[in-house]
């Protein structure tokens, strides 16, 4: 089920690159540009950071759902979705944390 949330999620926000700013949040964010939709990131992993030191775990949910979304949002405004993150993580599986970064820095 997360994998459909995610594909309709991305499906919706491709569409949103057309869409009028004026009527859609996800369409004045990319008329903004890159810069609006990285600082929407930060704050909203900040408010991540704020809601898991208190351990209220509907913020948590809530507030991280927010982060995932603008991140989503990032990742169409530059051509990428959800799959190309989704496969990054599968290739990863069986293969150590420290080793998988050693390797990026070669």
């Amino acid at each position: 089920m997360t994998k459909d949330v995610l594909s309709t999620l991305a499906k919706t926000l491709e569409q949103r690159k057309s869409a009028d700013p004026e009527k859609s949040y996800v369409a004045s964010l990319y008329a903004k540009g890159l810069g609006a939709v990285l600082k929407k990131i930060d704050e909203e992993a900040t408010e991540v950071v704020l809601a898991a030191n208190t351990g209220e775990k509907q913020d948590i949910i809530h507030e991280t759902a927010d982060l995932w979304f603008h991140t989503l949002v990032m990742l169409a405004q530059l051509g990428l979705g959800p799959d190309d993150v989704l496969e990054e993580l599968e290739r990863r599986f069986g293969q150590s944390g420290i080793e998988e970064k050693a390797q990026r820095k070669r």
